[in-house]
């Protein structure tokens, strides 16, 4: 049998009469206790999961920004109206090249996202343009609030650091891309509406003749008896609402750019129809382009190939 203590716990006088030889005998961990691996033991971080002696949780958000340090872009992006597709003439060669033209309108950064407020750091970019009586309440205070006209797009790009958070208000111009540099493009594709199992899944059709009456275009079965339920399973292919959904193109280069018009001219081409939104940040996939830092060295460049 383990000794007796020579005291009992409840004869135990108030921690801060105790010697610090007693302190862990007595101390509770746990989160309703305060206790927690954050460095502020009185506010834990919400999103600071890091102190010095312990190991990183896998499955914490710091450690999900550590994995994520990567892929994401060291710069935000921006938004672009495609306007349609053309095709560029080497002289030289007399090769064609199909290509997308996409134009930015009065792009802005609106807000910040910060990972001390959100977790997670982003850039919130708007475009275009929207009257003032068309907004609602809510997001024209917040417009007003960071200087800039009611925009009629609005969306986020993530960044790796705060190194990537522009000033609020500022304009982003096709010169944000320089030419020959490869770009993600993600836009909604064309929506086809509800469709046919043969156009949206590809199925070549049932038999043309051979008693077969008014369903050379219908799926046919949909699952089998008792073997399998009598049910139809999840996942099952059928006809349905086709299309509108996001796709990314990935690997884009940027051909020509277009400051005074403000038109980029990318290579192939880019899901969605005309007039729809486009948004274009730096590939995941290249390495990431080498920006001027100045006007001057830009023009050094320039000044040394004349």
């Amino acid at each position: 049998m383990a000794p007796k203590l020579p005291i009992s716990w409840a004869q135990l006088p108030p921690k801060f009469l105790l010697p610090e030889a007693l302190l862990p005998l007595v101390t509770k961990r746990g989160v309703k206790y305060g206790w927690s691996t954050a460095n502020k033991r009185s506010k834990p971080g919400r999103f600071n999961q890091q102190t010095a002696g312990l190991p990183t949780l896998e499955h914490s958000p710091a450690a999900a920004l550590l994995r994520k340090a990567r892929t994401l872009p060291l710069r935000t992006g921006a938004l672009a109206i495609k306007k349609g597709m053309t095709a560029l003439y080497d002289p030289e060669t007399g090769n064609r090249t199909p290509c997308t033209v996409v134009q930015l309108d009065r792009v802005q950064v609106v807000s910040h996202k910060t990972r001390e407020k959100n977790g997670y750091f982003a850039v919130q970019i708007g475009a275009g343009w929207k009257h003032k009586d068309n907004v609602t309440r809510p997001l024209l205070g917040h417009f007003t609030g960071a200087g800039v006209s009611p925009k009629r797009y609005v969306t986020e790009f993530r960044v790796k650091d705060s190194s990537g958070l522009l000033d609020v208000g500022q304009t982003i111009g096709p010169d944000w891309f320089l030419e020959g540099q490869f770009v993600d493009a993600r836009s909604n594709c064309r929506g086809m509406g509800f469709e046919g199992g043969m156009k949206r899944h590809g199925w070549k059709g049932q038999p043309a003749s051979h008693g077969n009456s008014k369903t050379h275009r219908a799926m046919g079965s949909s699952g089998g008896g008792q073997g399998s339920g009598s049910r139809v399973h999840p996942g099952k292919k059928m006809p349905g609402n086709m299309g509108g959904q996001q796709v990314t193109v990935q690997n884009v280069k940027v051909l020509r750019v277009d400051a005074e018009k403000g038109i980029l001219v990318l290579n192939g081409c880019v899901a969605g129809p005309k007039g729809c939104v486009v948004k274009l940040q730096d590939a995941i996939k290249k390495p990431w382009p080498t920006i001027p830092a100045t006007v001057k060295e830009v023009e050094e460049p320039l000044q040394a190939t004349a």
